[in-house]
């Protein structure tokens, strides 16, 4: 006569045994791989606040700075970096950053820029606003020299790769960058194009006055030239 108990132990005895390993083995690749994630992340986190850098949430997530763009080469242009901008600036490899803003640079920034070993280079430039003739004169004639001592950091090509930029990336940035451009010998309607594309829809009939009126040519007596970017296109007078 069977029991019932006999009938368990033939069921035991018949059919493979399953353990409480393999069941945790069954279920591993998916914890596995999201606890690896996790502790991918925090590592990435830990070595970022170790170095001194922000921490960000996605590595990956690159996010360029609003209006940005390559002007020459190693020169690119954009609006103020925000954090989140951080990331995809550390991937440029930038040297230097010249910034056009009258105002003390943000605390943070500055540690950014530490972290990285980024040099700042501030010769503010105030923005013209239009606002009366006498304040468009004043603008024309004072920031003449401002002007000219940007563009002599931007023709060195120690300060290589480097990033300019104001508030918005457009009226102050697009008149530094029109005033290159005709050291780059572009014509007067490329240069108008350019900036009118970055400054749209506010383009100001006074930056490019501006532009038109600088004489480019008197930068050539202020650079190194032990040191000045390789472009064809340089109107070089030497």
């Amino acid at each position: 006569m069977t029991t019932k108990d006999d009938d368990s132990t033939e069921q035991q005895q018949g059919s493979p045994s399953i353990n409480a390993s393999s069941l945790i083995v069954s279920q591993k690749p998916t914890n596995f791989i999201a606890s690896t994630a996790a502790f991918q992340m925090t590592q990435a986190w830990t070595a970022a606040s170790s170095s001194g850098e922000e921490q960000y949430p996605y590595e990956e997530e690159l996010i360029p700075p609003g209006n940005f763009s390559m002007v020459s080469t190693w020169i690119y242009r954009s609006s103020f970096p925000k954090k989140k901008n951080f990331a995809f600036l550390k991937k440029l490899g930038l040297k230097s950053i010249l910034t056009l803003i009258l105002e003390d640079y943000p605390e943070q920034n500055r540690k950014f820029l530490e972290a990285n070993n980024i040099k700042l280079i501030q010769f503010g430039i105030a923005g013209n606003k239009e606002c009366c003739n006498i304040f468009n004169y004043l603008f024309l004639y004072c920031t003449i020299l401002p002007f000219k001592i940007n563009l002599i950091n931007l023709l060195d090509q120690r300060n290589h790769p480097i990033l300019i930029h104001c508030n918005k990336g457009k009226h102050r940035t697009g008149c530094l960058i029109g005033c290159l451009r005709k050291l780059q010998r572009w014509t007067h309607t490329s240069i108008f194009d350019e900036y009118r594309r970055f400054s749209c829809p506010k383009s100001r009939s006074m930056d490019q006055q501006f532009i038109e009126l600088f004489d480019a040519s008197q930068v050539w007596k202020l650079v190194n030239r032990d040191h000045i970017p390789k472009w064809d296109e340089l109107d070089v007078p030497w």
